[in-house]
């Protein structure tokens, strides 16, 4: 069986790969994210290099085999349906559901991730509005584009946050932005990186380094 940190791993190479357009991941990506030193990381790749979990190169980076992938994949599936599961089930609230399913990941059966995907009745997004994995492996391309895009006038709807980090969720929750509402760009200063939107009856002012953070689409009328 893998151990925990393997599956750290992979699951870090997945998600900082996809976030680039699937290039090759870098040493120093990988120690960001894991919060570990970079000679720690090519330690640990020429280790997941021999269990044929990646391919990686000096220099160039490393990618997921399709082994590697499939692992990743489970770990993604397992994360966000725990996710879910502690929202929906024991009302914590999206900003403190990352850190326990970092920690619960690793220590459930795939046999309970099912049952926790039939209970929930089969939901397709996690509390952030990331996609979640199929027991096939299988996953829905994410859709939707940034806030910052946005022109004056657009109707959207949020339909998921990239940035997850609990500081900047609890800013949404505070602003009166959540998963699913809708709202009107009002305006889009590029020029002041400043976008004003209307949610409601509350009217929030984003800089465009968080909109740029906030996935949506376009709504008619």
């Amino acid at each position: 069986m893998p151990s925990l940190t393997v599956e750290n791993y992979v699951k870090a190479i997945l998600q900082i790969g996809a976030e680039h357009g699937g290039s090759p991941v870098a040493t120093g990506q990988i120690a960001t994210a894991l919060n570990v030193s970079p000679g720690t990381v090519t330690s640990m790749l020429k280790t997941l290099s021999e269990s044929s979990l990646i391919t990686y190169a000096p220099y160039e980076g490393a990618r997921l085999t399709a082994a590697g992938n499939a692992l990743a994949l489970r770990m993604v599936r397992r994360h966000r349906l725990i996710e879910l599961f502690l929202s929906r089930t024991l009302d914590l609230t999206w900003d403190e559901v990352h850190e326990e399913a970092e920690h619960m990941e690793h220590a459930v059966s795939d046999r309970l991730i099912d049952r926790i995907e039939s209970h929930l009745n089969f939901p397709e997004v996690d509390p952030h509005g990331d996609p979640i994995p199929k027991a096939d492996g299988s996953v829905r391309a994410a859709a939707g584009r940034s806030l910052a895009a946005c022109q004056a006038g657009e109707v959207f709807r949020l339909i998921r946050v990239v940035d997850q980090s609990p500081g900047f969720l609890r800013f949404l929750t505070e602003s009166g932005i959540r998963l699913g509402a809708s709202g009107q760009v009002q305006s889009n200063r590029i020029e002041a990186g400043l976008i004003r939107i209307q949610l409601d009856n509350a009217e929030v002012s984003l800089g465009h380094e968080a909109a740029e953070k906030l996935v949506v689409e376009r709504q008619v009328g």
